[in-house]
């Protein structure tokens, strides 16, 4: 399985971290893409490095890497998840603005009946966004909220970070015990 891991700037980044690590630990083929701002995030609410961070995917792409492999809809992947998708990203992805790597991919995604998995992470969300994110539910992608459940009694962070990829996971097919599932 090869699936694509975009993170954008929004305030959450650890999710991305942590569905990398995971889908890594799963044997998947990860092709990261990092925009700008997830970068500066990764340095302001992580101790990872971006080096580090790059090492978790088979390959890794900056946000205008236009040139890159994922950049086409005849590179085969199964899949891409967007974490944390920011509203910027939620609406160049709904209205196929494909200026960046991120985008493009996504695009393709769409076009091609991948599944593309937008993890938003904003709160409060406007009006626009949130017929954005319609937009990408009724063009085939998935929109996930990264709004953890509480009913598996979490202890600390890792818990909700756990609880989030394993529905990720899920959407993407991947068996897991991430967390405990309501009974």
């Amino acid at each position: 399985m090869k699936i694509i891991v975009a993170i954008c700037g929004a305030s959450g980044i650890q999710y991305g971290i942590e569905i990398l690590k995971a889908l890594r630990e799963s044997g998947v083929e990860t092709y990261l893409v990092l925009s700008e701002w997830a970068e500066k995030l990764i340095e302001e609410e992580t101790d990872y490095k971006i080096e580090d961070l790059k090492k978790l995917a088979a390959m890794s792409f900056d946000n205008n890497e236009m040139d890159a492999p994922i950049s086409s809809s005849s590179f085969l992947v199964d899949a891409m998840v967007v974490i944390p998708a920011t509203v910027k990203t939620v609406s160049e992805i709904a209205n196929a603005h494909s200026g960046t790597l991120i985008t493009r991919a996504a695009d393709n995604m769409l076009k091609t009946g991948k599944k593309l998995v937008v993890c938003v992470r904003e709160t409060p969300l406007s009006g626009p966004c949130l017929e954005n994110m319609a937009k990408i539910a009724r063009y085939g992608g998935i929109v996930m909220p990264l709004s953890p459940g509480f009913y598996h009694k979490p202890k600390n962070l890792n818990d909700l970070y756990n609880f989030i990829t394993g529905k990720i996971l899920d959407v993407l097919g991947i068996k897991n015990n991430k967390f405990r599932r309501w009974c």
